[in-house]
């Protein structure tokens, strides 16, 4: 079983907003970026033509086709649940700095890094810790790709979180 399939698996995963350590880094598995995955993709959600025409996007300034920034994203967002999917996340409330540095390409092989920054407890929900972290994807170069600074809202150990008003 992938850590993906347990995360998914756990309902509440087992590290909690106690258990983070700032300077704790993480590095996922490495991942080849496939030509018929990035197509199919870009076809469906982003129709641009140098993500989507091979023929076209030869001749665009990057010579071949490049993945649509979102799914530079969600191969980030796979990769990053492989590693920091054993914490009790309840969502995401912030990315900042957001960049794509540099094209991605097919074959490309990707490596997700996360950083812990800092974290303070939540003002406004005592069930709650906040996390603010730096990610960063990069290719078989070590050239950074995609970089952001995220704030996610933690469980803490033992506390009851109220609903999310609607």
């Amino acid at each position: 079983m992938s850590a993906t399939d347990s995360a998914v698996q756990n309902a509440r995963p087992p590290r909690h907003w106690e258990d983070l350590e700032i300077g704790e880094a993480t590095r996922s598995r490495v991942l080849c970026v496939k030509l018929e995955e990035m197509l199919a993709y870009s076809r469906h959600y982003d129709p641009q033509w140098f993500h989507a025409n091979e023929q076209a996007a030869r001749d665009s300034l990057f010579g071949a086709v490049i993945a649509s920034g979102l799914y530079t994203a969600s191969l980030w967002r796979l990769l990053d649940h492989e590693e920091n999917g054993d914490i009790a996340w309840v969502c995401g409330v912030a990315w900042e700095n957001v960049r794509w540095r540099k094209a991605v390409y097919a074959g490309d092989q990707l490596c997700a890094h996360s950083e812990i920054l800092s974290k303070r407890a939540s003002a406004s929900r005592p069930g709650l810790g906040i996390a603010i972290l730096a990610h960063k994807l990069t290719n078989q170069k070590g050239e950074i790709v995609f970089d952001f600074t995220s704030t996610d809202l933690v469980y803490r150990r033992g506390g009851q979180a109220e609903p999310v008003a609607q």
